[in-house]
């Protein structure tokens, strides 16, 4: 058995580029002439006029697709962006892995405060040596479960029944770079839940220069379109 503490982000494949912003934008005026890209001043204005005015179609062309390496229940908080192709491992056809996410010491422990209005603090040494305890406790147990039913018959789609929310499963995402830059918006927020942070931008550390992002989404929207990625950052809602 494996116990994690982190996801893992891996680009796939993109098309996705700040040229297709700027030629798409620009055959609204019949004037996608490639010539034009040659003005990298020009272009990094333009994408940057378009995202702050919310005039987000032209960046709608082109794909990223990404390999999401996580725990169940970040899975299924990235699968609520609905503006998005999945396909994810399935525990029906192939035996689940034995690696389970234990939140790290840095991981905010604590909820403090009313609904729609909780802060989270980092908790004391003994709650997190608790929480570890018991949280491997349960994923041992459960594991050596699932196990058992498999050598007994039992089929896999009904053994991984038992199996708990921190266990990891893997899907490929494919989404349009509007769709990622919303999925930002969102997902890298400091009120976002601390695991899909780190998807978002790699480390959960959302201080961090880009030179500094160790993976994510992020990084890799940074590394393929870095004058929309200039343009998001320099107006973030």
């Amino acid at each position: 058995m494996e116990f994690l503490h982190h996801s893992d982000v891996e680009l796939i494949n993109t098309n996705a580029t700040d040229d297709m912003v700027a030629m798409a934008a620009w055959v609204s005026f019949d004037a996608d002439k490639e010539e034009r890209l040659k003005d990298r001043e020009g272009v990094g204005k333009l994408i940057n006029f378009l995202w702050k005015n919310r005039h987000t179609s032209p960046f709608e062309h082109g794909i990223f697709t990404f390999k999401i390496h996580t725990p169940i229940f970040v899975a299924r908080e990235f699968f609520r962006h609905r503006a998005a192709s999945y396909n994810e491992m399935s525990g029906r056809y192939t035996f689940m892995a034995p690696e389970f996410y234990i939140p790290p010491r840095e991981r905010p422990l604590v909820q403090e405060g009313k609904a729609g209005n909780y802060t989270f603090v980092p908790g004391t040494d003994e709650q997190y040596a608790l929480m570890r305890v018991h949280m491997e406790k349960v994923c041992e147990l459960a594991w050596k479960s699932y196990q058992d039913m498999l050598q007994f018959g039992i089929a896999k789609e009904v053994a991984r029944d038992i199996l708990p929310l921190n266990t990891y499963t893997q899907f490929y995402v494919s989404m349009n770079p509007r769709n990622v830059l919303h999925f930002l918006d969102l997902r890298a927020s400091i009120e976002a839940l601390y695991e899909i942070r780190e998807v978002a931008h790699g480390d959960a550390d959302l201080d961090k220069q880009l030179d500094e992002i160790k993976a994510g989404i992020e990084f890799e929207l940074a590394k393929a379109m870095p004058l929309t990625y200039a343009a998001y950052e320099r107006n973030k809602c």
